[in-house]
């Protein structure tokens, strides 16, 4: 499926109505993920400090009078250690594709640096309209944002370079007004209640990952994959029961995950299951079975399995 690709039941709109689709590109921790949220307001996306965070194709869509907005977040861009991150590179560069406006995310906090240029150099031969954000201003004073700024301007040509702050919600709002500016006269492509493209599962999924990534800092991230094995709604309890597996590669992982008398995994539990209660609305029955899929990360059918990276395959 393309990016561009409709949900069944788009409908025509007036030639004043503005649809279009946002495609948000950086560097790893750049708060793609981050903004996703601010601009909705809400929990839509999983967010953390660890890189490859975002493995999972996700289009966000905000629906209000006069414009349709679908924002597509992509993985962190950075330099692959193994397929797994030579997977997500290449997710990142085909949502670039077939889209009407780019935003290039800089952390405000760092200096523009050779990974930034190298993004740049790529965008450069993007037909879409492109804007320049640094993120995280909250966290730079004035004199900051002016030489930031000026750097990230030097690195392509931008319709605008703004500033904006996801945490504060500074700078937001006039995000969402110039990328709905920039957008076409179109259909409206999605059902105006659907705010995520990402399958239940796999949001369940991603919810879970993301406590564990919140709370173990090294090495179990980047081998943590996170499968919803079985999810039922029982209407007369008003309550989901869900069953998931937690993967990692080895059995040293899995002894941290779980924990000593099974701590870390209630926590990582009990913090999810509040996410996924406000989620769907009703109580949770969550279990969480910790597994070992030894090199996982190397074995391109595991990946996809896992449906990391998936979602802009060419047609």
């Amino acid at each position: 499926m393309g990016v561009k690709d409709s949900y069944p039941g788009a409908t025509k709109q007036e030639d004043a109505y503005r649809s279009g689709f946002l495609t948000l590109v950086g560097r790893p921790n750049a708060g793609k993920s981050s903004l996703i949220n601010a601009v909705f307001e809400k929990k839509i996306a999983i967010t953390s400090d660890t890189v490859q965070t975002t493995r999972c194709r996700l289009r966000a869509i905000l629906s209000r009078p006069g414009f349709q907005l679908i924002m597509v977040d992509t993985p962190g861009l950075h330099k692959p250690q193994d397929p797994l991150g030579q997977r997500l590179n290449e997710t990142a560069f085909a949502a670039l594709d077939g889209v009407d406006v780019v935003a290039f995310l800089v952390d405000a906090s760092k200096p523009v640096g050779t990974g930034d240029k190298w993004v740049a150099s790529h965008l450069a031969q993007v037909k879409a309209k492109k804007i320049a954000v640094l993120s995280k201003s909250d966290l730079v004073d004035e004199e900051g944002i002016k030489a930031q700024s000026e750097a990230l301007a030097a690195l392509g040509e931008w319709e605008a370079l703004l500033s904006l702050s996801s945490l504060t919600g500074e700078g937001v709002a006039a995000f969402t007004e110039h990328v709905v500016s920039l957008l076409p006269p179109g259909p409206r492509w999605f059902p105006e209640d659907m705010e995520s493209d990402l399958p239940l599962e796999m949001t369940v999924a991603e919810f879970i990952r993301e406590k564990v990534l919140r709370k173990f800092f090294d090495e179990i991230p980047h081998a943590v994959g996170v499968v919803t094995e079985e999810m039922g709604y029982d209407a007369r309890a008003d309550r989901y029961s869900i069953y998931t597996n937690i993967f990692v590669e080895r059995e040293s992982q899995k002894g941290m995950i779980i924990g000593k008398h099974g701590a870390s995994i209630k926590e990582i539990g009990s913090l999810a299951r509040l996410d996924l209660e406000q989620l769907l609305g009703c109580k949770v029955f969550l279990e969480l079975r910790v597994k070992v899929k030894k090199n996982w990360r190397r074995d391109l059918n595991q990946i996809q399995r896992f449906g990391y990276g998936e979602g802009f395959d060419a047609e």
